[in-house]
């Protein structure tokens, strides 16, 4: 049976459009503003060509006067009650409802994607984080203890999905006790607007939510304004590493949701018809236009050919036209710059051999549309395979074994989102918790629900949105205040850079050990770098001085270097596999063992630290009495933080898994030689981690005794890995390699502000003091549970059920 048009009718729309004159401008304060003398831009209806309204080209001046709308309203907003601001979320959501279809349309006229994803997806979505986070701001006193608001956020937004993507920054921000300035996406802005009316009718305070539009420069001044306190941005991991760099240094906080290539692996045992329409969802989905679409699809190799004819059998069935016809299955790329970066992609995947098919039955003569493109024959190192494609191409390649699927998978610099097919629930899992990804959907594709963060790793970016993990990424503890470092430009090339120390002949004490009546000289210990479970001496033939109270030479360390790094990231590496794999509770025995340890060795190390710091032995016992207290505290998290059950609206069941951040580089502060270096590393361990340790540059032969208590407490080799000789000089190669996951440094602001900028090499998290120097006897400052989020990575898994009760 043909299908007939069923076009949604677009008046409601209009009749919006012309209220306003058919021009738009900034909405701050609740109010309209449009400055005078400013450029205007006219979005268009990407199915048809047609001009829908104009919108003006923000400035510096309007974002100025954006942020202080909302710095001003902060003060108040802040200070609201969770009760009252859970009260204005319900309210917007139930707003957003009463507008519903008005919502459904503006976004597929501005975006082009179907009506029928807009009605049913996108808008519903919205409604959801509202609700979802109007209970969160009701609960905020109890669920987030010890968490704060944290100020101004500078939300940026890109053009797939303008309204789902803004709420997702919007409704947590708020609830915490946030103010927002948004910046859309230049193509898509109405959407945007109209949610801002939307929340003035339903009550938000003036200030609280403010738009303004402008090209992509205006996103970078919004970041970058003094009095932005948080950079909560999605978009293109190119995009996401400039503005890492630009708002390096400055004690902004910043969470970034970038680009993917996310894998469709389809075992044997998959149920071959459910897979297709599921892979139909996870690339075809808003046109292939989804930072997680499934554009990878690995198929075992005895199904392949059957799920290629399935495949393209079903490509011939996609309707593709008018976003506003409810028939259609595929409608309009975002603007021609987009198809024509799509259409570059295919021709070079044809030069190099590939079988492209395009499924072209049911497609328009005019229109800004791109059919749907299955494409095979290709090679892993194939820039189709490698890239984000962003547009409806798939690529197909075929594995044999699980091992060799995973590899496949994980087998780029994304780490976004991925799904599993197969009836084998068992496979399914391991798959999945080997999936190196944000997200992972079993037999399904492209969920999405409030109660679970979405984001990525590696070159997917950090922070989550959704969820109580989301929450995270829009407060800050509740003893921290915004830094505002005043750092000047730094010299990237040379920071670092290090010489040797003058000779220190002459300044060292000669011991002297009587035997038998007879002084014999002390044999001469040069402290040696400690990595892969053994003493190693230093690449280079060099030592550093290390000076106690006294000012006398007390020892000799090893000048680590760039190969000393490339050392100890390889053998933590190595550890990394086995000891995320660990069960839990024995790596909490290894930890108790090591308070044990340290525990016999407990005057040793208080003298120690009396000689080095000058301090009196009351003060060193108290030291090492901490780290004691610091080694059982995190010794009893080993176990009680793997992550929950996301209680989101699928029909079974959404794991939330705390994992491994991977290998972890950390610089150590100066004070509290032996406290700060087991506060940083005791954390990080006992959540999987690996680690590659510089201790306190001043004092580190405290930690340099521990490689003892780790040999004799069954702490594998690679695990914890220590580095010793100038902090900066270490941590710029360690901040530089691209298989560190994250860099801790607690140093000088000057060396926080290179690690924030070098870090965008690879995207990799940073965790940064500015130069403060924190209160380490404090249990908030010293293990609070900002030192377990640091430590983990959020994974939620989506295993639906339906076998029982299907229908």
């Amino acid at each position: 049976m043909p299908y007939g048009p069923a076009p949604e009718a677009d008046n409601v729309v209009k009749a919006w459009i012309n209220d306003h004159g058919g021009s738009f401008g900034h909405f701050i304060n609740n109010e309209w503003i449009k400055p005078e003398g400013r450029k205007t831009y006219q979005t268009k209806n990407p199915s048809t060509g047609q001009v829908l309204a104009t919108t003006i080209q923000g400035e510096e001046t309007d974002v100025d006067q954006a942020v202080s709308a909302s710095r001003k309203a902060y003060d108040s907003w802040s200070k609201t009650p969770g009760h009252i601001r859970a009260r204005h979320l319900y309210s917007i959501a139930r707003h957003i409802q009463k507008h519903m279809r008005l919502m459904s349309v503006v976004e597929s006229m501005d975006n082009g994607k179907t009506f029928r994803e807009s009605r049913d997806c996108d808008v519903p979505i919205v409604v959801r984080h509202f609700y979802h986070h109007a209970g969160w701001a009701q609960l905020m006193d109890t669920e987030m203890r010890g968490w704060k608001s944290i100020g101004v956020v500078g939300a940026i937004v890109p053009w797939n999905f303008p309204l789902m993507l803004l709420t997702w920054k919007l409704a947590p921000a708020l609830a915490m006790g946030n103010t927002v300035v948004l910046k859309p996406a230049t193509y898509t802005r109405l959407s945007a607007l109209l949610l801002a009316e939307i929340c003035a009718e339903a009550g938000l305070p003036p200030g609280v939510f403010n738009v303004v539009t402008g090209n992509g420069a205006m996103g970078s001044q919004l970041a970058t304004h003094p009095d932005v306190d948080k950079v909560a941005f999605t978009g293109s991991t190119e995009v996401g590493q400039k503005l890492r760099r630009a708002v390096a240094g400055t004690g902004k906080k910043l969470s970034l949701e970038l680009g993917g290539k996310s894998p469709v692996v389809v075992f044997e045992s998959a149920d071959l018809d459910s897979a297709v329409e599921g892979i139909v969802d996870a690339i075809w989905f808003n046109q292939g236009q989804v930072c997680s679409a499934g554009s990878k699809i690995l198929v075992q190799e005895p199904v392949k050919d059957q799920l290629i004819m399935k495949l393209k059998d079903r490509l011939k069935h996609l309707r593709v036209g008018d976003s506003l016809d409810k028939t259609m299955d595929m409608a309009a790329i975002v603007d021609e710059s987009q198809k024509k970066s799509i259409e570059e992609y295919v021709q070079h995947a044809r030069g190099e051999g590939a079988e492209v098919y395009q499924a072209t039955g049911c497609f328009p003569e005019s229109g800004c549309f791109y059919p749907p493109t299955l494409i095979t024959n290709v090679q892993t190192v194939s820039k189709v395979v490698r890239e984000e494609i962003f547009g409806p191409v798939a690529v197909l390649l075929p594995f044999r074994t699980a091992k060799e699927a995973i590899s496949l998978a994980n087998n780029t610099n994304y780490g976004l989102a991925g799904s599993v097919w197969t009836e084998n629930i068992g496979l399914a899992l391991e798959v999945s918790l080997n999936i190196k990804a944000g997200t992972v959907w079993v037999n399904c594709h492209n969920l999405f629900d409030a109660a679970a963060g979405f984001g990525g790793y590696k070159e997917s970016g950090y922070g989550r949105d959704g969820g109580k993990e989301g929450l995270f990424e829009y407060t800050r503890p509740s003893w921290e205040e915004r830094l505002r470092p005043e750092v000047g430009e730094i010299d990237y090339k040379t920071f670092g850079s290090t010489v040797q120390q003058r000779p220190t002949m002459g300044n060292a004490p000669i011991t002297e050990i009587p035997v038998d009546g007879i002084k014999m000289p002390g044999i001469d210990r040069t402290y040696k770098m400690y990595y892969g479970g053994a003493q190693k001496r230093p690449d280079a033939p060099y030592s550093r001085a290390i000076y106690g109270a006294d000012g006398q030479v007390f020892g000799h360390v090893g000048e680590g270097n760039r190969k000393d790094v490339r050392n100890a990231v390889e053998v933590a590496h190595n550890a990394a596999p086995g000891w995320g794999k660990r069960a839990a509770h024995n790596r909490a025995q290894i930890v108790y063992y090591m308070a044990e340890n340290l525990e016999i060795r407990r005057n040793e190390f208080a003298e120690r630290i009396c000689k080095l710091t000058g301090g009196k032995l009351g003060e060193g016992l108290e030291e090492v009495d901490l780290a004691i207290h610091r080694l059982f505290h995190w010794g009893a998290y080993c176990d009680k933080y793997g992550g929950t059950i996301q209680e989101t609206t699928l029909y079974g069941a959404t794991m939330k898994i705390h994992e491994p951040v991977g290998v972890i580089g950390m610089a150590c502060p100066d004070e509290y030689p032996l406290l700060g270096f087991v506060s940083l590393f005791a954390p990080a361990v006992i959540r999987g981690n690996c680690v590659v340790i510089v201790p306190s540059e001043k004092h580190p032969l405290l930690a340099l005794d521990l490689y003892q208590i780790f040999d004799t407490s069954d702490l594998p080799g690679g695990v914890v890995n220590i580095l010793t000789g100038d902090r900066d000089h270490i941590t710029k190669y360690l901040t530089e390699h691209q298989d560190i996951q994250s860099m801790w440094y607690f140093g000088s602001a000057e060396g926080s502000k290179f690690v924030e900028y070098t870090s965008a090499v690879n995207v990799k998290r940073t965790w940064v003091s500015y130069g403060y120097k924190r209160n380490w006897p404090d249990r908030e400052e010293g293990q609070g549970e900002e030192f377990l989020y640091q430590s983990v990575q959020c994974k939620n898994i989506w295993v639906p059920m339906g076998d029982i009760f299907a229908n």
